[in-house]
């Protein structure tokens, strides 16, 4: 059939149409450059192919350089309580009935504030009547120690002035009686009568003088003392009533709020017994339970961070039990809330410390982990194929997690790099490129 498309044969009878024959033996010529050059070219496109056919299936991916840690830092929570530093149950240091309570469930007191009273009218009583035994006393110590009084002087002279001229008068009617029984006049009995009377006036005499004596020596002083003793018995048993008296008022020991009213006005209570439940409110505490190593690290005065409704404070380390926690084997740390007054007593408080670990492994995003099989985890690695990059998978173990980001072992090196994002569309031997 090619037959068919070759020229005729020059006719003798054309001389002008010599033009087109020389070019179609030109083109024979060349026929066999152009099929060369053209299998040439095929060969060479067709060497070339495969890369860019997979380059044009290669994947964009995003990815990261592992980078080898030796320790790593976390960050454990321990629990407890919020407590008050002081909590009394306050009550009256005598028994009384009660007249008055000034505060109701709830309300904030302020330290020193009277918030509730007994009856003290018999106290009051009392201690009018002491005051009127303190006065007689004290005019009695006045009197004492001013001495006796000239009139008493004089009275004490006078009597014995008298006394002695009835003695010199009866030792005379003495001596007559003497004679006239000697004459045989009177009786014995009348001169023995007369020698008595004599005798018993001498000693009131005596006893007269020994009076006006006492009166110009003064008041001893043993008497003064005395006396001093028992206006001072009195002061005491009026600041007996005086403390008593205090002790009818109930006041705030310490600012607070109550939490508890347990009697209203009119009962009679008892000595110590429960009128109000004072909880102290400015102090507040956290009381944590901490596993005995870990609370070894924890210095008093140190700050911390706690936790307590979802929001966060900073509390100072004041003290530690000496004693472990019988069921839970722990030690209470007690950290001070200063000047937080919004925080409910019994709420749960958590405590937040950093601890390093060591711990040889890699960090890399959460999200680039692939679960596996029997509860192992993967990560992709890219790997460099001449101008290609494969997908390769390695197993790894997950030692922490940190938020977004997870520290890992196992079958990667430092200086791998592993896809990041979008693990889901990869599969192992994948071609892929990276993001610019």
């Amino acid at each position: 059939m090619t037959t068919s498309q070759i020229d005729p044969p020059p006719n003798p009878q054309a001389p002008h149409n010599t033009g087109p024959r020389r070019l179609s033996w030109k083109w024979l010529l060349l026929s066999p450059v152009l099929v060369a050059a053209f299998f040439g070219v095929r060969g060479t496109t067709q060497n070339s192919a495969p890369v860019t056919v997979a380059q044009a299936q290669a994947l964009p991916v995003e990815t990261t350089v592992l980078e080898a840690v030796n320790q790593y830092t976390v960050e454990r929570t321990y629990t407890g309580e919020i407590a008050a530093r002081r909590t009394s149950d306050l009550g009256f240091e005598r028994a009384g009935s009660v007249i008055a309570i000034r505060v109701d469930d709830g309300d904030r007191v302020e330290a020193g504030a009277s918030i509730a009273q007994l009856d003290t009218r018999d106290l009051v009583a009392q201690r009018q009547q002491l005051e009127a035994q303190k006065r007689g006393a004290i005019a009695q110590l006045q009197e004492l120690q001013t001495g006796p009084r000239p009139e008493d002087i004089a009275a004490a002279r006078s009597a014995v002035g008298d006394l002695r001229n009835q003695v010199q008068l009866a030792k005379l009617q003495q001596q007559r009686r003497s004679s006239l029984y000697s004459e045989g006049a009177i009786s014995r009995e009348e001169m023995e009568e007369k020698k008595f009377s004599a005798g018993a006036l001498e000693n009131r005499l005596q006893q007269a003088q020994s009076q006006l004596n006492e009166l110009l020596a003064g008041t001893r002083r043993e008497q003064i003392t005395g006396q001093d003793a028992q206006v001072a018995q009195l002061d005491a048993s009026i600041r007996a009533i005086d403390i008593s008296l205090s002790k009818s008022i109930l006041k705030a020991p310490f600012s607070g709020i109550v939490s508890a009213r347990t009697v209203d006005e009119g009962v009679v209570v008892g000595a110590g017994q429960s009128v109000l439940r004072l909880v102290e409110g400015n102090n507040l505490e956290a009381r944590m339970g901490i596993p005995n190593q870990v609370a070894e690290t924890l210095t008093r005065g140190s700050i911390q961070k706690i936790k307590v409704q979802g929001q966060q404070y900073s509390a100072k380390v004041t003290g530690k039990l000496p004693e472990l926690e019988g069921n839970s084997r722990t030690v209470t740390v007690v950290l001070q809330l200063s000047g937080i007054q919004e925080l409910t007593v019994g709420s749960t408080a958590r405590l937040i410390l950093k601890e390093t670990e060591p711990a040889q492994g890699f960090w890399m995003p959460t999200a680039a982990l692939v679960k596996g099989d029997r509860g192992l985890w993967s990560a992709y690695v890219v790997k460099a194929n001449n101008d290609v990059y494969k997908v390769a998978r390695r197993d790894v173990e997950i030692l922490y997690t940190e938020g977004s980001r997870s520290l890992v072992r196992g079958m990667v090196e430092s200086g791998d790099r592993i896809i990041t994002r979008g693990t889901h569309r990869i599969v192992p031997d994948q071609l892929v490129t990276f993001n610019e």
